[in-house]
């Protein structure tokens, strides 16, 4: 089987999708009409042209613009299940969402209101698209620590519903430090553990010293900076902490991110790939992997190992990962035939 084949046919697992960012902008327009909103541009073509970003501040800025559209539950439901749709015919078969509260309860929107919108997606792509998913609720870094530890207290009677707790948003003057007290009383919680570590910020490498050393996560998104420090290199793969690498959205603001995933995985390290705001960047998980296979040149195996890293990385249930791990096998051995 050709590689293009081949990856459309492997077994994928995403661990950095944040919901928000598959708002397509089709979608956008429909939501706005339902609610009455008066939006800047007129047609699709128009939203996507608009999408300059040549940093994480200016994403950050047509991101949250774009939520404004959501505000009911519907809302949300449509947005998960469009997302959920699309991946379907990627083969996508966990998947571990973002989802930011702040970024609504901060406009009026209801802690209720967005996960229960969610909620009702997901467990309706289970049953109709066979995806499985799980909640991680970040906060955002740019706000108060203050603030985010309320959202987490605000969280716990759905705690059964949100596996694990994240740190995103502008990270320039935001270290993770910041929040060491709210991952702290998380962990008490019972919820798993991920921050943000961005591509090529000032302090990078300090940064994922803090949440390795001072907040203890589970594993760290992006982060690929990491090949600065080979202590830490080292560290991160005897550990078994995984990255979720975006290499789409990555080029959008550095470039030979996928030169440091290839030379992270040949070290040992737990690395994945996944589609980070596919909306606004372009590429949803399987365009992801085949960026990677077509830049690096790398064989079926090297990308059925990635899909393996993010079985072994995830939060998924034992049973279901050993599940995963047969369908990715599956999917080597029909390769060669």
């Amino acid at each position: 089987m050709a590689g293009q084949d081949f990856i459309n046919a492997l077994p994928k697992v995403e661990l950095h999708l944040h919901i928000e960012g598959t708002l397509e902008p089709e979608l956008k327009f429909k939501l706005a009409r339902r609610n009455g909103i008066a939006l800047e541009h007129t047609t699709a073509e128009e939203v996507k042209a608009s999408y300059q970003f040549t940093d994480l501040p200016s994403f950050l800025e047509a991101y949250y613009d774009g939520m404004n559209v959501l505000r009911t539950a519907e809302d949300f439901y449509d947005l998960a299940m469009a997302y959920f749709e699309r991946v379907a015919k990627q083969n996508l078969r966990y998947v571990e969402i973002f989802f930011d509260p702040q970024a609504h309860t901060s406009r009026g929107i209801s802690f209720d209101t967005v996960i229960s919108g969610l909620r009702r997606a997901q467990i309706e792509a289970e049953q109709k698209l066979g995806i499985v998913s799980a909640l991680i609720m970040c906060f955002l870094r740019d706000f108060q620590a203050e603030y985010a530890m309320a959202t987490l207290l605000e969280a716990l009677p759905y705690k059964q519903w949100i596996l694990g707790v994240g740190l995103d948003s502008d990270e320039n003057n935001n270290p993770p430090a910041k929040f060491k007290e709210v991952f702290a009383r998380a962990r008490q919680e019972g919820f798993m553990l991920t921050m943000h570590c961005d591509i090529d910020i000032p302090g990078s490498i300090d940064h994922i010293r803090e949440v390795i050393e001072e907040i203890g996560v589970d594993r760290i998104d992006h982060g690929t900076n990491i090949v600065e420090d080979d202590a830490l290199v080292e560290k991160v793969a005897e550990a078994g902490i995984g990255l979720t690498s975006c290499p789409i959205s990555n080029t959008w603001v550095s470039k030979g991110k996928i030169e440091e995933l290839v030379d992270l995985y040949n070290r040992g390290v737990k690395v994945t790939v996944n589609s980070d705001d596919p909306a606004y960047f372009g590429g949803y998980i399987e365009e992801n992997m085949r960026l990677v296979q077509e830049e690096a040149g790398v064989d079926n195996e090297f990308m059925a190992q990635l899909s393996r890293n993010a079985v072994d990385i995830s939060w998924a249930p034992a049973v279901l990962k050993e599940q995963l791990r047969a369908e990715i096998d599956d999917a080597v051995a029909n390769a060669g035939k």
